[in-house]
């Protein structure tokens, strides 16, 4: 495994220069209280809650060696990070890699200097819903000189919090009797704050429960302001399901920052922030030091079927200029906006290329043939493979660039293609969608994908000079959008809703790059396929091992939508029921036309009658029917 990792830093670093490496022991965590409601159990690193924050800069090449210590398999995906040709390293537990087995270690190594890539990042686990229970902290990329000037930084981490643990959480979502699909909806908000890597403590004449002592939550934490000092705040959204709206009393921000991409300031009130997404802003401190102003994270409770009543959905931190003088907080605002992202100008001109190819994603949940609800693109929910993806790519030769070789859920895509990705949003609900190993451009929304009015569906500018790009993108119900990538990147990358609950049942896809030029490229480390034979996973061949690529037996597939209409049985069912209702009738005639009966024939109807009742009960699946002994 050491030398794996020596291998894949000489190729990413030939010079071993600035080489950062952490040590990551994923572990569980007794007790954590973050929210002061319940104590529960979280996935942590190190033994504490929350794992560290990361802060490197554009020279380094990250290597994380991340001991999975937990009972079930794990990962980390470095999320937005590109990999360039390096997808097995991305995380994403099912496409990249098989997971990493408990008692075992990955090396994941993150070329940072060779991506061009700097901001506002975060890291998480890929496997099993796990950052729901914990496994999540930030991560910040300095380049060499900022396109902006600020005197000081915070990073300001966002996140829904549960008191279950995802399993539980999960197999309640996931269940006949929810078969509306109503998501858990979250106990409580966090919000907490970072600085040069290390979390900001709790305000002083506090006492926040001894798990999470060291570190600031909600209302017991604050941001140290000086006057006259500009600030950048970076905002993260490490969120399973809830959207925020952010805000501070008393002070202007400007955004400079959206998932990593620098941009020309933009004047805003109000940030909001969906899950995985990242904004930076520049607020400038005050001259005045007699208040404390409030700064303001609510949930986005539009999202949630229910909002019980034990659950306040908006919390608050501070902002300090001196520790004695009286918190003002002008309390909730009169009306929530989205960020027009669409309006954000990227520093780093990149001008819009033509489209070659386009594929449309239609969101859709149903109520499936067992009764559980799911998510589905094009109708077709997805199913992790047997074999992980960038793995079916490595292996299956000129077969890789069979779509059908990954299962109905995946795009082969050739090398430098430009396509389109028309994101449709049929859902009542808002989505946040995230593409691993890119960054998009936004090159238009329709406000309603099926309406003919340009005013509501616009055509397309495709003379865009510089559109915005990044990588996690907000769609509302019924809005669509459409984002053009560069197929630049050889490997298998995860497109998908970035809710937790809604990856869970399917609302994803993959986006298989350049196969054979990726063979050409191959350098997946041995210890990835004795981690996947320890878990029993196969590792070569398609979606489900085999060295086809149309034989896809064995494959996990559905749950199917309900075939709802007339069919056979249906027919059947119906004509019983009118074929009992006439003999009805017409005995009930019989009797007022005098008619006699006998009590032998009176029995002998009346057990009729009680037989096409259970026939029409077994047809609408109300009563079984007998089994032989």
């Amino acid at each position: 495994m050491k030398w794996s990792a020596l291998a894949l830093l000489s190729a990413a670093s030939p010079a071993l220069a600035a080489v950062r490496e952490i040590w990551w022991n994923i572990t569980y965590v007794q007790d954590a209280n973050p929210d002061g409601l319940q104590p529960r159990r979280v996935i942590g690193v190190n033994g504490t809650w929350p794992p560290p924050p990361i802060d490197v800069t554009t020279d380094d090449v990250l290597l994380v060696h991340a001991t999975n210590s937990i009972d079930q398999p794990s990962s980390l995906h470095h999320h937005g990070m590109f990999f360039n040709s390096t997808s097995w390293m991305d995380g994403a537990v099912g496409v990249s890699q098989c997971g990493i087995p408990p008692g075992q270690t990955f090396d994941y190594v993150v070329p940072i200097n060779s991506s061009g890539q700097w901001g506002t990042y975060w890291v998480h686990s890929h496997a099993g819903g796990q950052y729901v229970d914990g496994l999540r902290a930030p991560v910040v990329i300095h380049p060499p000189k900022e396109a902006h000037a600020y005197d000081e930084e915070y990073t300001i981490v966002l996140g829904d919090w549960y008191h279950d643990e995802h399993s539980v959480l999960l197999d309640q979502f996931v269940n006949i009797a929810n078969p509306g699909g109503a998501e858990p909806v979250p106990d409580s908000a966090l919000i907490y704050f970072a600085q040069n890597g290390t979390y900001l403590g709790p305000k002083s004449g506090t006492n926040p429960d001894p798990v999470t002592s060291a570190v600031g939550f909600n209302e017991n934490a604050t941001l140290p302001f000086q006057p006259g000092k500009t600030y950048r705040l970076r905002i993260v959204n490490t969120s399973a399901f809830a959207a925020f709206f952010f805000w501070i009393d008393g002070h202007d921000m400007r955004i400079i920052e959206a998932d990593g991409t620098d941009v020309e300031e933009s004047p805003i009130d109000l940030i909001s922030i969906t899950v995985a997404q990242r904004y930076s802003v520049l607020v400038t401190a005050r001259n005045d030091t007699s208040a404390n102003w409030a700064i303001h994270a609510n949930m986005d409770t539009d999202m949630f079927d229910t909002v019980p009543d034990t659950l306040n959905p908006n919390v608050t931190s501070s902002i300090t200029y001196d520790a004695s003088a009286p918190l003002t907080d002008l309390g909730t605002v009169d009306t929530y906006h989205d960020v027009d992202d669409l309006a954000l100008v990227p520093i780093d001109v990149e001008p819009l290329p033509a489209a070659q190819r386009t594929i449309e994603l239609e969101v859709s949940f149903d109520t499936m043939q067992d009764g559980t609800n799911h998510a589905m693109f094009n109708g077709i929910t997805y199913n992790s493979p047997l074999v992980p993806a960038i793995m079916s790519e490595m292996s299956l030769g000129e077969n890789a660039t069979v779509a059908s070789a990954y299962g109905p859920t995946s795009f082969v895509v050739d090398h430098l293609t430009v396509f389109d990705i028309v994101l449709k949003n049929g859902d009542a609900g808002k989505h946040p969608f995230h593409l691993h190993g890119h960054k998009m451009q936004l090159v238009g929304r329709a406000q309603d994908y099926t309406s003919d009015d340009p005013a509501l569906n616009p055509p397309l500018n495709n003379s865009q000079p510089n559109p915005m790009r990044r990588d996690t993108v907000q769609v509302p119900s019924m809005n669509s959008v459409t984002l053009r990538v560069i197929a630049d990147n050889p490997g298998v990358w995860f497109f998908h809703c970035h809710i937790e609950w809604h990856l869970e049942v399917g609302l994803a896809v993959t986006f298989v790059e350049a196969p054979l030029i990726a063979q050409q490229r191959d350098a997946i480390p041995p210890f990835m396929f004795d981690q996947c034979a320890a878990l029993g996973l196969p590792t070569a061949g398609n979606a489900a091992g085999h060295a086809s690529a149309t034989d896809l037996s064995g494959l996990p597939l559905g749950p199917f939508p309900q075939n709802n209409g007339w069919h056979a049985k249906g027919i059947g069912a119906m004509f019983g029921c009118v074929l009992t209702a006439t003999l009805g009738m017409a005995s009930v005639t019989w009797y007022a036309l005098g008619g006699h009966i006998s009590e032998e024939e009176m029995e002998h109807e009346a057990r009729e009658h009680q037989e096409a009742k259970e026939r029409r009960g077994r047809f609408f699946g109300l009563v079984g029917g007998k089994k032989s002994a």
